[in-house]
This record gives structure tokens, sequence and C-alpha cells, in this order.
């Protein structure tokens, strides 16, 4: 395996992060205190318990899924798109680089930058609500699972999108909305019983609830059917991206 190659993308790749750190960095972190504090200290005060934890505590593991989600696949797909974009992808591939080295350093420099903005906004969540956290382990892996699931996702946008706007119609038009729809501010349980089954469709329903089993130990769903969940949507990440450097889709021409 060539490690050189694989870290000269990944610190390639942060060193992105930190000349823009205000969008990578402090941009969600702000937009996501502000939800802390409109629905967790503001109108969570107001709001009965749910599965006897406060609304305030109980919005947390989705606010930071929805923070994750989004620039998971923000970060994965501007950092493939760029070089397409510029036209240096063709330095990249024509070096001595498989391709499955190629995802380990784009995609693992954004599944760092994804983990790194999730934790940050766990501590700054201690200063609206408290919380706790039963199984801090399921959460770091839960964390880190999500984040690597959607920056593979990310990285087929990028490698699909021909433009700027299509590069940002996925995540803004799909991945918000089913977050929103999918238990972050509520449990599906409060839902009418057709639409509790509609919600089972939405994948993003498996992602909140296993990550908020980690918090509070419970969730609207198996924990072993969330994590089953995630491992199957990365897996046909994974095979969307054997299949784009197998055939050449969108990156030779």
């Amino acid at each position: 395996m060539n490690l050189h190659a694989i870290k000269a993308i990944y610190i390639f790749e942060m060193a992105r992060t930190w000349r823009t750190l205000l969008q990578s960095i402090a941009s969600p972190v702000i937009s996501t205190s502000l939800y802390f504090i409109v629905f967790g200290s503001a109108i969570g005060t107001r709001m009965a318990e749910i599965d006897g934890i406060s609304y305030g505590a109980y919005i947390v593991p989705g606010l930071i899924m929805l923070s994750v989600l989004t620039e998971s696949i923000s970060n994965a797909s501007f950092g493939i798109y760029m070089p397409k974009w510029a036209g240096t992808i063709y330095e990249v591939l024509s070096a001595p680089i498989s391709a499955f080295e190629i995802v380990i350093g784009y995609v693992g420099a954004a599944a760092s930058k994804s983990v790194i903005l999730g934790l940050i906004i766990l501590l700054t969540s201690w200063l609206f609500v408290d919380y706790t956290i039963v199984h801090p382990w399921w959460m770091l892996g839960f964390l880190a699972l999500t984040s690597l699931t959607f920056c593979l996702f990310g990285f087929i946008i990028g490698v699909w999108a021909d433009g700027w706007e299509k590069l940002q119609v996925v995540p803004i038009m799909i991945v918000t909305p089913l977050t929103f729809l999918g238990g972050s501010f509520y449990s599906i349980n409060m839902l009418p019983p057709f639409w509790q089954k509609v919600t089972l469709f939405n994948p993003v329903v498996y992602l909140v609830s296993g990550f908020r089993w980690s918090f509070y130990g419970v969730s609207d769903v198996g924990i072993g059917v969330s994590l089953g969940m995630t491992l199957v949507f990365m897996l046909l990440c994974l095979a969307g991206i054997w299949w784009i450097f197998r055939t050449g889709y969108r990156l030779k021409n």
C-alpha cells in the first residue's frame, strides 16, 4: 500500500479545513448552538419529557447527527469535486496510486473532519442542556461509522456532480429533510401508526435512533437493526465507488 500517497492526500484535505475554519467548523457549530438555544433552552423547558428524558437533552443526538450527516456529504463531495473541476484529478489518476488508496485519502480526511465537528458540537451542547452518555464507546463508534458511511456517499455525489448546483442539491433537498423527518426532534412512536410505518423507510431513522440509544439507552428501533442498516448502507456506497473506478464513470473521458 502506498502510504505516502494516502498521507499526502489526507494532509492536503485536512489543511483545506484549517484554511477555511470559519466555514468548516465555526459555521455548523454556531448553527447547531442556535437550535440548542431555541429548542433546548427556550422551548424545551416548556415541553413534556420523552421516554423520561427532558426535551432539550432528547434532541442532542439528533442535532449532532443532523450536522454530521450534512457536513460529511459536503466535505467528501467537495474534496473530490474540486480536483475534477480544476482538472488536476488526472494527475491523481495517472499517479501510481490505486483507487482504494485514493478513497482512503479523500474519505479518511472528510470523515476525520466530521468526527471532530461532532465532538465539538457535543461539547458545545453542554453549555445549553444537561445530558448523559450511557454508552460512550458505542457513541464514538456510531459517530465514526456514520461519518465514514456518509463520506463515502458524499464521494459518490462529488464524482456524479458536473456542476456546483448538483453538488448542493442532494444534501439540501434530500438529506436535510430526511434528517428532520427521521426523529431528530421527536420519537417516531409519537406519530400515528401509518406514519410510523412510512418513517421506517427513512434510513436516517436508524442512525438517529442508534446514536440516541448510545446516550440514554432508549431507541425507536432495536440497536441491532440500527447498526445493521448503517452497515448495509455503507456496503452499498462501497459497491457504488467500486463500480465508479471500474468503469471510470465521470472520472475518465
